[in-house]
């Protein structure tokens, strides 16, 4: 891996990153959609699932405007997240307990991305980056209004359903 020596380094390294992510989790929604029992929760994860793709043309859209290549990274913090999700999947447990435990678990990926574009939209526009950091900002809110869904399918009806068991 080259050495990350100016800012500009580390802002590709970031964008790799986050490109990896968003590759692995197009081949985790499907599962957390499938397993989900709540029927606004199956459509918030679906609707994230295509933005998910969307937000995988706008790195690559980034990739073009700044001439270089998405490949090369595994991101190996979305690794382990998408991991512990998956295993959560794998217990036994009651229909609404397990609805929760999906928010709860999409709700770190969903950290995760909103602190890497957050990252990668700042250095971009200290780069002088203007379009890249508006494109990386366009995902940063879609990630956001992600995050906030899934806490309002959490308290309207997930959590107090999986309380009741």
């Amino acid at each position: 891996m080259k050495a990350l020596k100016t800012l500009h380094d580390l802002l590709m390294h970031e964008l790799k990153d986050l490109y990896s992510a968003e590759k692995q989790i197009t081949k985790a929604l499907p599962k957390m959609i499938k397993a989900a029992d709540n029927a606004d929760l199956r459509q918030a994860l679906e609707d994230h699932l295509a933005e998910t793709d969307e937000h995988i043309r706008r790195l690559e859209t980034i990739f073009g405007q700044l001439e270089i290549s998405g490949r090369g990274m595994k991101c190996k913090a979305m690794e382990g997240l998408l991991e512990e999700g998956k295993s959560i999947l794998e217990e036994e447990m009651d229909e609404d307990v397990r609805d929760a435990a999906i928010i709860s678990a999409a709700q770190r990926v969903e950290h995760y991305e909103i602190a890497g574009y957050g990252c990668a939209r700042t250095f971009a526009q200290r780069l002088g980056h203007s379009e890249v950091a508006d494109l990386l900002q366009q995902t940063l809110d879609e990630e956001k209004a992600a995050d906030d869904k899934l806490t309002q399918i959490a308290m309207d009806r997930v959590n107090a359903e999986a309380a009741v068991g």
